[in-house]
């Protein structure tokens, strides 16, 4: 494990896989991620050993073993984050991010604060467009926030999955029994990330237009239909973005699947049709 400590003071922990000389990428992982979640550290190898990538695989703040900034929830703070993890890895670096995690990179690269980004990678980010789904309810981040105040850990993990992510009730109450239950952190940084972005509003390119690097937007063809839109969406309000449709990729995704289309394009080995 590394460190680098952030604009506030916040240290952020790494690790660092190095795989060869075709540039480096940070991974970003979504609401409930963290770097030692193993899909996380299964995408970092692939990335590192098929592709020769060197991969940053970190914990986002408040989570794993990285310190938080408690009360304080911004967005700059990780794209803050981000900005020192990039001059940690030299200068330079792509971004992956899953998720809401594919939000904040797409952020980051919005910015204007962030220099080295070299491209993006956005896999699902959960975008509500339009109100024909699930749509979060406008209190929720009074409730969330209650609920952290409280230091209701798993009170604040189920009500964000069921209130925020629009999960069924009963997918929470099992995820409580699964080996990671104890890992997940809190979910304000996720929501100060996204909820901006989540009022089933359509997007517009203006909030985009500064996103000037190359950019590949991923949906699973098994993923709900709230995600695929949501990808679609973001593809087309970029400046310079293709879109692809990945059959039988979820959100819970085969990184057998979703590797090699993300590396080829990282590498520039292959540039996927929009």
């Amino acid at each position: 494990m590394e460190t680098v400590t952030s604009t506030d003071g916040t240290v952020i922990a790494f690790d660092r896989q190095v795989g060869g000389d075709n540039g480096v990428v940070i991974l970003i992982g979504g609401a409930f991620g963290f770097r030692k979640f193993p899909k996380m550290v299964e995408l970092a190898a692939a990335l590192a050993e098929q592709h020769r990538l060197t991969v940053i695989n970190y914990d986002r703040r408040g989570r794993g073993d990285s310190t938080d900034s408690p009360g304080v929830y911004d967005v700059d703070r990780e794209i803050d984050d981000i900005a020192a993890l990039i001059e940690a890895a030299g200068g330079t670096a792509a971004l992956f991010g899953w998720s809401s995690g594919a939000a904040l990179a797409l952020r980051a690269a919005e910015s204007g604060r962030v220099k080295g980004i070299t491209k993006v990678v956005a896999f699902e980010p959960p975008f509500v467009v339009d109100r024909e789904g699930f749509v979060p309810e406008a209190d929720l981040e009074a409730r969330l926030h209650e609920l952290i105040a409280a230091d209701s850990r798993g009170d604040t993990v189920r009500f964000y999955m069921t209130k925020a992510m629009g999960l069924p009730r009963v997918m929470a109450a099992v995820m409580r029994f699964t080996p990671f239950w104890k890992d997940l952190c809190s979910t304000a940084h996720d929501w100060a990330v996204m909820r901006d972005f989540m009022r089933g509003e359509p997007l517009r390119p203006a909030d985009w237009s500064g996103v000037g690097v190359p950019t590949l937007v991923i949906a699973g063809g098994k993923s709900d239909a709230l995600l695929r839109k949501g990808a679609r969406a973001i593809a087309a309000a970029l400046p310079d973005a293709v879109f692809r449709e990945i059959p039988r990729l979820s959100h819970n995704p085969n990184i057998g699947l979703l590797a090699p289309v993300a590396g080829s394009f990282l590498t520039g080995a292959e540039q996927p049709a929009g």
